[in-house]
């Protein structure tokens, strides 16, 4: 049996392209820090790829976590931040969560970035529930509140907690706010 993080295919397809905006917004950050490492960028038109169903989920899983090791060595933690959204984005094809994951480093990216950065923070989180498509929002619905499932990133792990739990927290609670429906 697999993980209700799991979401279907057809679901996951359907939040990977959102998940890949919402790094692809914070991905300067991540490039200005290190020029021309390609492993960010790629993740993010790999994820873009999977939602249109040019690539499968068996060939992504094999190839999610390139972008992740992008983030080691780097020492601006926001460009760190940033490459693990574009690697969260490319582990939608594996599991659906990893799309709250996305955005959860991608805003946690834009809070370390700017000065007064729980504003910044607050902001890209909203900047990323208002672009949701409705069909996103349904399928994001479907996943268990954080830390209510294990077997997954909305388990206990660094999804869960911290900074990177509470911008979760207040995603998934904008999923159930009237004007979201």
């Amino acid at each position: 049996m697999s993980s209700p993080q799991t979401l279907s295919e057809a679901d996951r397809r359907k939040v990977a392209a959102w998940a890949a905006d919402c790094a692809e917004r914070v991905l300067p950050l991540f490039e200005t820090a290190v020029p021309g490492d390609q492993r960010p960028r790629d993740a993010i038109a790999r994820a873009r790829a999977f939602a249109r169903g040019e690539l499968t989920a068996a060939v992504e899983i094999r190839r999610r976590f390139v972008a992740g090791r992008a983030a080691r060595g780097v020492s601006d933690p926001a460009a760190v931040a940033a490459a693990r959204a574009a690697a969260q984005a490319a582990g939608v094809a594996h599991m659906g969560a990893h799309a709250l994951g996305a955005a959860a480093y991608a805003a946690r990216a834009a809070g370390l970035a700017a000065p007064g950065g729980t504003d910044a923070t607050r902001a890209e989180v909203r900047w990323q529930v208002e672009r949701m498509p409705d069909d996103v929002v349904a399928a994001l619905r479907k996943l268990p509140a954080l830390g209510e499932d294990s077997a997954g990133p909305l388990g206990a792990g660094l999804l869960a907690s911290g900074v990177l739990g509470s911008i979760i927290r207040d995603i998934q609670s904008a999923l159930d706010v009237d004007g979201r429906a």
